[in-house]
């Protein structure tokens, strides 16, 4: 257990603010009070630095394009599914 722990201070919505500190949505003021955290607790940095690796493996994945092949079997399995238009 950390320290901060140990103050009540970690918990699932300090964990919530890492998260929303990820995505650039505090103030700047929040900004430096979760910075000042995460260089105080190694517990939370090492959820932050998890959380990191978790953000970039999901970006790279999305930018990764699906195969021609695998584009065509989907799209023709829609036209065959899609009801005919008159």
């Amino acid at each position: 257990m950390s320290d901060c722990q140990g103050l009540g201070d970690c918990d699932d919505t300090r964990m919530q603010r890492i998260y929303e500190y990820l995505d650039g949505a505090l103030t700047r003021e929040d900004l430096t009070e979760i910075k000042d955290h995460l260089d105080d607790c190694p517990e939370c940095t090492e959820q932050y630095d998890l959380e990191c690796v978790i953000r970039n493996m999901v970006k790279r994945s999305c930018t990764e394009s699906a195969p021609a092949n695998l584009k065509n079997a989907i799209l023709d399995r829609i036209h065959a599914i899609r009801p005919v238009e008159a």
